[in-house]
């Protein structure tokens, strides 16, 4: 039961979070040959003020 964890920056669409489930199962699918029923896509958005990169908050861009 293959699980895939994703963290991202909160702000895709439903619509861009559906087709990346999707794909990513899809691919799992493919490389693996688990059923996709068995596969599990969670994710994890983070607020751009929880998230810093090179020393900056993504907030503060």
């Amino acid at each position: 039961m293959p699980f895939v964890h994703i963290e991202l920056v909160a702000g895709r669409t439903v619509e861009q979070k559906i087709n990346l489930v999707k794909e990513v199962t899809e691919a799992v699918v493919k490389n693996t040959d688990a059923p996709s029923e068995k596969v599990h896509v969670i994710l994890n958005e983070m607020q751009p003020e929880n998230y810093a990169v090179n020393g900056e908050l993504l907030s503060q861009k």
